[in-house]
């Protein structure tokens, strides 16, 4: 209209809610889950940053375009090869799992990114991403990333238990879940126990290896840990029901947030999706994984996942199927209406 103010176009790094995920070895099927999970429910579009090694890169592009395009146009992907831009490659490759570290190398990679969540192979969305990327708005001046405790209860804590370096907090955090403003990350002087001034994040990842690789168990996660132990002010912890893992229902229920609200996001970490040492956790992957695209989810999705969890009752985790059924049931109704409107409004003539 003539007059009418024209506000800048939003540039597409900001449209878009980034995910980095690091697949390496046999994570293929299992990081192509968790990116089904992220379309499934996810409203805003997304950007995928899937760092692999080459043997995977053409099975990615393969089974990615496979997908249907009512899905396909809601995000957009990028795959890049595993790089370490500073210190020994063939070290950093070897650090806990093969290519885990590369997930420290994301804000210097990744230049262009203002912010991203970063997560392992093995976590599944039961909500839209939009939920917790809407955390970075929630982050002080002085906050840069944010993660969840490794434990909610010091005395079955590894790291309060067994950690024979610094971390965070009273039991330290969990990397598996990472929401990270890079922009910050890169402007950033961080205090260290290397020299008495400041390093940017680049500057003191290798020093910072070299000093403590003799006393870490769990790499990359482990000097995550030792660095916000030197600079708290830059970390902004979230609920354990964004980062629950069997840890927080096989030693009797903990973590108050998923009781109340569900689980947010998964994370069948130690392999429990493939193995039967956590029946509800493999339900939740196989439902998500068998899910036809297309289908009725509450017919395909939901009604599946109840049936699989009556078969795990009997288990430790088992025992609180809302834990793990509130928050996904709620995200498929919202799904659903959001569909039902769009349709209808499509459809409506005056």
């Amino acid at each position: 209209k003539p007059g009418e103010q024209k506000h800048p176009k939003e540039p597409s790094s900001l449209q878009c809610m980034h995910l980095a995920v690091v697949a390496c070895g046999d994570r293929l099927e299992e990081t192509l889950i968790m990116l089904k999970s992220a379309v499934l429910f996810s409203n805003r579009r997304l950007c995928f940053h899937i760092f692999a090694e080459d043997s995977l890169k053409p099975e990615f592009e393969k089974k990615l375009k496979e997908w249907p395009s009512s899905y396909t146009k809601k995000f957009e992907s990028n795959i890049y090869p595993i790089t370490f831009s500073v210190g020994n490659a063939q070290e950093w490759k070897k650090l806990f799992k093969p290519c885990a570290a590369q997930r420290l190398f994301l804000p210097v990679i990744l230049k262009d990114v203002d912010s991203l969540l970063y997560v392992d192979t093995d976590v599944l969305f039961l909500r839209p991403i939009d939920d917790i990327w809407h955390l970075l708005r929630e982050f002080n001046s002085t906050q840069l990333a944010a993660m969840a405790p490794e434990h909610e209860i010091p005395k079955i804590g590894w790291y309060s238990r067994f950690a024979r370096h610094p971390y965070y907090g009273t039991t330290g955090v969990n990397s598996g879940v990472m929401l990270m403003n890079l922009t910050r990350i890169r402007s950033t002087q961080f205090k260290n126990s290397l020299i008495p001034g400041g390093l940017t994040w680049e500057e003191m990842l290798y020093p910072l290896y070299q000093k403590y690789k003799n006393y870490i168990t769990w790499g990359d996660q482990d000097l995550l840990n030792i660095i916000f132990y030197f600079n708290p002010e830059c970390l902004y912890v979230f609920p354990c029901q964004w980062n629950y893992r069997p840890d927080h229902c096989m030693y009797g229920s903990n973590c108050r947030g998923a009781e109340e609200e569900g689980v947010s996001i998964l994370h069948g970490n130690r392999g429990v999706y493939h193995d039967d040492k956590q029946p509800t956790f493999r339900a939740l992957y196989e439902v998500i994984r068998d899910f036809p695209f297309e289908d009725n989810l509450f017919q395909s999705l939901y009604y599946p996942l109840q049936s699989k969890f009556l078969d795990t009752v009997h288990t430790l985790c088992g025992r609180i199927p809302q834990v793990f059924l509130k928050q996904i049931e709620k995200t498929m109704k919202k799904v659903y209406e959001n569909r039902v409107i769009v349709y209808l409004g499509a459809n409506h003539r005056y």
